[in-house]
């Protein structure tokens, strides 16, 4: 088994924490107007963009 780095854990706790602040954003999503969602749903395609990114910043240095 590989050795797990501290920053690698650290890496791992920030994306579960996105994980967890993303279920927390959805309960609110019922209660929101149309505008809202729109808005929170631009917001989160931008950032979809960053995690799109990353990942492929990970996929590019496996080769």
């Amino acid at each position: 088994m590989a050795v797990v780095t501290g920053e690698l854990i650290r890496a791992m706790n920030y994306v579960e924490d996105i994980t967890a602040t993303l279920r927390r954003i959805c309960i609110y999503i019922p209660g929101m107007g149309a505008e809202e969602r729109k808005r929170l749903a631009d917001c989160l395609r931008a950032a979809g963009g960053a995690i799109d990114a990353a990942i492929a910043d990970l996929e590019k240095a496996e080769k």
